[in-house]
């Protein structure tokens, strides 16, 4: 088993059900397939560097994906006719950084390393 990080890229204009329904959707995808999501992270609206297909931001949501690459085929082929999706990007790495939260606002992170002291 190979292991990947997926990033989806929703159309601004998504509502949180839809989000919360791609998320079950791609999930279910990837256990179907014998993989196994290790973790879901849900980024947020964030700004895109360029338009795409009109829109100026998208809702971000990240997987790390335990499985082969006939899982990642699969994925890959449902995401191309999702309407609800404008970009896709799947990366394998050697192993997973499930301590860091990448976006965390900056309150939330000074708080969270103070605890740990």
């Amino acid at each position: 088993m190979n292991l990947y990080e997926h990033t989806l890229v929703a159309r601004q204009d998504t509502t949180s059900s839809q989000l919360k329904q791609i998320e079950e959707k791609y999930t279910q995808i990837v256990e179907k397939f014998n993989g196994d999501v290790v973790k879901t992270e849900n980024w947020g609206l964030l700004n895109l560097s360029y338009l795409i297909k009109k829109n100026k931001k998208g809702n971000y949501i990240h997987f790390k994906i335990k499985c082969d690459g006939k899982t990642i085929n699969e994925l890959e082929k449902n995401e191309k006719i999702d309407k609800n999706l404008l970009r896709y990007l799947t990366v394998k790495v050697k192993k997973f950084d499930l301590e860091k939260n990448y976006f965390n606002k900056e309150g939330e992170e000074k708080r969270t390393n103070y605890e740990k002291k």
